[in-house]
C-alpha cells in the first residue's frame, strides 16, 4: 500500500509542475543559417557529352605522370558525368585500401559537380550534414570535375599519399581538360 501511495503522490506532483514548466520554456528559436542565399546556383555546371575511353586514358596518363615526377604512388580512377568508372590505374605499389577511394573520390566529383576538397572543408568547418547528403560521398581533397568547353563531362580522383598530394596528382589530369 505504501508503494501505492508514494507512486501516486510523484504522479500528482509531476502532473502539477508540468503545466508550470511549459510556462516558463524558451521560445523556439530560428532555425540556423545555411550561409545566405547566393544570387547565382553554385556548381551549377552543364553536363556535356560523357568522356570517352581515349581522353580517360590521356587524363590517366598526366596524373600519372605528375604522381611518377614527385615519387608518389596513387590510384588514379577517371569516371564518366555518371560517376561510373572508365578508366582506372593503381601504380606499383599503392596502398590497396586507396583503391575504392579514388573510384569514389572521382564519382563525388561528378555527381556532385564540383571539387571533393568542398565536402572536405565543409567538415572542416564544422558542417557535418554533408555525410548525409550520399552514403557514397568521399569528403576528401583529390577529385576533381572534368570540364571541357564549359560542360561537365567526367571527373578523376586520386588517392594513396596526403589529401593535398592527392590533389596535385588529379589536379595535373584535370588541367589537361579544356
Amino acid at each position: 500500500m505504501r508503494q501505492f501511495i508514494f507512486t501516486a503522490v510523484v504522479c500528482t506532483a509531476a502532473a502539477i509542475s508540468v503545466p508550470a514548466f511549459a510556462q516558463n520554456a524558451p521560445a523556439a528559436a530560428s532555425p540556423p543559417s545555411a550561409g545566405g542565399t547566393p544570387d547565382a546556383m553554385p556548381f551549377d555546371i552543364p553536363y556535356g557529352m560523357p568522356i570517352g575511353l581515349e581522353q580517360a586514358k590521356q587524363v590517366l596518363a598526366a596524373a600519372e605522370a605528375e604522381a611518377k615526377k614527385r615519387n608518389w604512388k596513387m590510384n588514379i580512377a577517371v569516371v564518366d558525368t555518371h560517376g561510373e568508372l572508365v578508366h582506372f590505374a593503381r601504380m606499383d605499389g599503392a596502398q590497396l585500401a586507396s583503391v575504392s577511394i579514388s573510384i569514389g573520390k572521382a564519382r563525388t566529383a561528378a555527381r556532385f559537380r564540383r571539387e571533393t576538397r568542398a565536402f572536405y572543408n565543409a567538415y572542416e568547418g564544422g558542417h557535418h550534414y554533408v555525410g548525409t547528403l550520399d552514403p557514397t560521398l568521399v569528403a576528401s581533397p583529390g577529385g576533381f570535375p572534368l570540364v571541357e568547353g564549359g560542360k561537365l563531362i567526367g571527373a578523376i580522383g586520386c588517392s594513396g599519399g596526403t589529401g593535398d598530394q592527392d590533389a596535385a596528382t588529379c589536379k595535373a589530369g584535370a588541367d589537361l581538360v579544356k
